[in-house]
């Protein structure tokens, strides 16, 4: 496996979310990274999206959704996992959306044995779990990956690694998390970030250097992925995102 770059943004219209579609691999990027919105609506009838885009290669390489871990999440979950494994998805990304202030230590190794379950059975289907540590969600802080993951049934759960969400969760290092938990990582999200609002890439502050050098360090080969949530052009910040990665990881 060799490293394979993804696109994914948030769409607000039909005709965006068309664009997208049809513009990622024309742009050079091996897929997309869906946004829940962007499959959802397909989510019990995967016919029907394989119909629209089963035919772009890599048009689902990985779908992002989330949930607190309540039954109906569990089961919400669990139907990702069904679609997923019909359209031909590769990676689950999951955030856990809740509140980091009142979450403990023992919450988080509680959470860890949930989710480590559920990565398990995802891989019955052929799928990898991972998990998008967040701002202001479970694992946020330096010392939750290493509750996290040090809690985790061996090779249940992956990590994606967020360059913009730990600078704006307070971790600067963002190389060091990479070095650390190379061996979980299954996948990248970068985006950029200054003065608060996210950033297309290289237009924020974010240092990408040490993060590139980190990457080849630890030998990484799986999907990066832009992720870009700007709110600007879709093709503009495409064409930006697939230019600075290329130039990156090169």
């Amino acid at each position: 496996m060799t490293i394979k770059l993804a696109f994914s943004r948030p769409t607000s219209t039909t005709e965006e979310q068309t664009l997208l579609f049809e513009q990622y691999g024309a742009v050079g990027y091996d897929g997309l990274q869906l946004k829940e919105a962007q499959y959802a609506p397909f989510l019990l009838k995967p016919e029907g999206f394989i119909e629209a885009w089963g035919g772009l290669s890599g048009s689902s390489s990985a779908l992002i959704t989330g949930g607190n871990l309540d039954d109906a999440s569990v089961e919400k979950l669990r139907n990702v996992f069904h679609f997923a494994s019909a359209v031909g998805t590769e990676l689950i990304v999951y955030c856990h959306g809740i509140p980091r202030a009142n979450v403990t230590p023992a919450d988080i190794r509680r959470y860890a044995d949930v989710l480590s379950d559920l990565g398990l059975e995802a891989q019955q289907q052929g799928l990898k779990l991972s998990l998008h540590h967040h701002f202001n969600n479970p694992v946020m802080h330096r010392d939750d990956f290493d509750i996290f993951f040090n809690q985790i049934k061996e090779h249940s759960i992956g990590l994606t690694v967020d360059t913009a969400h730990l600078v704006k969760s307070g971790i600067e290092d963002a190389a060091e998390i990479i070095r650390s938990f190379g061996h979980v990582i299954d996948n990248f999200h970068l985006k950029d970030f200054d003065q608060g609002e996210w950033k297309v890439l290289g237009q924020g502050s974010i240092d990408f250097g040490p993060i590139f050098q980190a990457i080849h360090e630890i030998g990484y080969q799986g999907w990066i992925s832009a992720d870009e949530e700007s709110g600007g052009s879709v093709t503009e910040g495409m064409k930006d995102c697939y230019a600075f990665m290329k130039n990156g990881l090169n």
